[in-house]
């Protein structure tokens, strides 16, 4: 498969559209997709005094841009491994002093490894897409695969001098969040917050399922804060949710 640079000029524009809508549709206080959901996280961080969002999957700034029109002011931290969703949020970031864009893939170690690009970007995964994502989400399928530069966790704290203690960790990897928190290693428990979409049938080949996932930062000292539900298959149920989850002080 390749991914030459009309597909990729093509899912920037789309994504480009999507936020300008969003964004008009935001600032009228409307319930469109996940800005109510992304204000109370900014109500969250807020209320705990957390000025750093490390934004672990954020092909082209949806989420930092969403969390800049909640309210949030603080730093964020862009991790985004795939050229074409990069350039856009490297376009954004670049307005705003505070948000930092990293080029690269976040996992268990540092190095290189292919990644499955989907035809809607945001779905892109390292691991292979299982039926039940397509069945779900047929605009999902992979047309592409790129070779991508690997960091983890704990290299992005040590180099942006992230104090865990008032961090959200958001990670938004479609599969490998496991891996994701792997490569945080004892940092882990340390983070004041932590958001991940969680799967609850298996939507990536190999994935840690959404009971593990959970139970994983509950013996980390975390607990639920909010919760968002995701997509759906046809049937009507429940595929993905994003949690957000704190710990206690």
């Amino acid at each position: 498969m390749s991914n030459g640079p009309d597909q990729s000029l093509k899912n920037r524009v789309r994504e480009r559209a999507k936020l300008a809508i969003r964004g008009g549709l935001h600032r009228l206080d409307l319930d469109v997709s996940k800005g109510v959901y992304t204000r109370q996280v900014a109500r969250t961080l807020a209320a705990r005094g957390d000025d750093t969002v490390l934004d672990i999957g954020a092909n082209v700034g949806q989420y930092g841009l969403g969390l800049r029109r909640s309210g949030y002011d603080g730093r964020i931290i862009s991790c985004e491994p795939l050229s074409g969703a990069y350039a856009e949020l490297e376009r954004r970031a670049h307005r705003d002093p505070h948000w930092h864009p990293v080029n690269a893939a976040v996992g268990r170690e540092p190095g290189e490894v292919d990644i499955h690009v989907a035809a809607n970007s945001y779905s892109s995964s390292i691991l292979e897409m299982t039926q039940a994502h397509l069945d779900g989400a047929p605009d999902s399928a992979y047309v592409a695969v790129e070779r991508v530069a690997v960091t983890t966790v704990a290299e992005v704290v040590e180099r942006f001098g992230v104090d865990p203690a008032r961090t959200l960790l958001k990670i938004d990897t479609q599969g490998y969040e496991a891996e994701v928190l792997a490569g945080a290693g004892d940092l882990l428990g340390t983070f004041d917050a932590l958001q991940l979409e969680v799967s609850f049938v298996e939507l990536y080949e190999g994935q840690q399922l959404a009971e593990q996932t959970i139970a994983v930062l509950r013996e980390h000292g975390y607990r639920l804060q909010s919760l968002e539900t995701g997509f759906s298959d046809p049937s009507g149920r429940l595929l993905q949710a994003d949690v957000l989850v704190v710990r206690d002080h």
